[in-house]
């Protein structure tokens, strides 16, 4: 047998067991399952990522299928469905979070860029997506607005690497705005948001935490121009201009001057009103960093079509936020690798090789290279494909 050990390890090995024990440590369980560890747990529910397992009976059978490979894939525990089924709905799903939270940290310094000069070095798109349930199946997550069940995930995405920097997952009806309340502010990041985040009490405490903000304004909120700066028309840029809350309310709970930019989206033929904190900037710059924000949007949809958070091991709220966390920990874990070997193919494509190589014995790296796609070859190449 070879020496290599198996893709699967190769891509799990991205997390360190010191740093998987921390979070044990940090969310211990109550009640232990029989058998089955805290990193079991864990591998079985990256295994059944990477492999694409419909449930855990499936995940169960091919690794039955392979018993003289589970001590290489890293399992040292008795993985039964029923000890799965019991850890999903017991196991404290915050552990997940916190293993994802590290390979975020480490996704993030790996996928620092050179100076942008379009945009800050430090800028996040804050955005949440619904994640619909089955209201058969899970009826604690009923949501009034859809009659169906469903959780919201937020998360903050980093620009730079287009990666996800922080997240959390609340209950459907939970409102946009209020997660503020939790988001970690560095000092002198730029946050881009929507107007579904508009609530000036949260943002002046973005402000005095000393990070930058850039939100899209509701039709509603009254201004008193102190001044205007020219912009470029040909950037569609249509006002720049420093202002001030009108209301008595609003004043109190902003008090300091806002800077209000308003941009022309000659494809939807709408005007888009900006607040921002930040002076320093360009208006085109505030206008592009807007713009950007797109990415988490492209980013939740990219997810739900290509990682398993449609279908779901348990019925419990705790196995579904188990496997969202473990969801975003594999991805992570293939972008890490990505970057560190300087793999050329697309994550989509590595996640689809990867499904059918989990367990061979091979180095990663010659995996990937070995399935590059057809297109990059050459021509002398593409013509012995039919000579043969």
């Amino acid at each position: 047998m070879p020496n290599q050990s198996p893709i699967f390890t190769q891509i799990t090995s991205t997390l360190f067991h010191s740093e998987f024990a921390r979070c044990v440590q940090l969310f211990p369980t109550t009640r232990q399952t029989k058998g089955l560890t805290e990193y079991d747990h864990f591998l079985a529910l990256c295994f059944g990522q990477l492999t694409y397992r419909e449930s855990l009976r499936d995940i169960v059978i091919c690794l039955k299928s392979k018993k003289s490979l589970q001590y290489h894939l890293g399992f040292r525990g008795k993985v039964t469905r029923t000890n799965l089924a019991y850890a999903n709905k017991n196991r404290d799903w915050r552990l997940f979070q916190a293993v994802a939270e590290i390979l975020m940290r480490r996704a993030d310094r790996l996928y620092v860029r050179p100076d942008d000069p379009e945009i800050p070095q430090v800028a996040f798109a804050l955005d949440s997506s619904i994640i619909s349930l089955s209201l058969k199946m899970f009826p604690w997550g009923y949501y009034a607005r859809s009659k169906q069940a469903a959780l919201k995930l937020h998360l903050l995405l980093s620009l730079q690497g287009n990666l996800p920097a922080w997240g959390a997952i609340t209950e459907a009806h939970f409102p946009d705005m209020k997660i503020l309340d939790r988001l970690p502010i560095q000092a002198g990041s730029f946050y881009i948001m929507d107007r579904g985040y508009l609530d000036f009490v949260r943002l002046f405490g973005i402000h005095q935490a000393k990070g930058f903000f850039v939100v899209r304004c509701k039709h509603h909120v009254q201004f008193s121009l102190m001044t205007s700066r020219p912009v470029d028309k040909e950037q569609n840029l249509r006002a720049d201009q420093t202002v001030r809350l009108k209301s008595t309310w609003s004043k109190k709970k902003f008090p300091e001057p806002l800077r209000r930019v308003t941009i022309y989206d000659p494809e939807h033929k709408i005007f888009l009103v900006l607040l921002t904190n930040n002076f320093e900037l360009g208006a085109d710059v505030i206008a592009e960093l807007y713009r950007r924000r797109w990415r988490v949007e492209l980013f939740f949809k990219w997810i739900k079509q290509h990682l398993r958070i449609r279908s779901f091991y348990g019925r419990s709220e705790n196995a579904v936020r188990c496997q969202i966390w473990s969801a975003i920990g594999v991805y992570l874990m293939v972008a890490i690798l990505k970057k560190e070997l300087a793999i050329p193919m697309t994550l989509y494509e590595m996640l689809q090789v990867v499904s059918v190589s989990a367990l061979d014995q091979i180095p990663l790296g010659e995996l990937f290279v070995d399935n590059a796609p057809l297109e990059k070859l050459n021509a002398s190449q593409n013509l012995l494909l039919f000579n043969n």
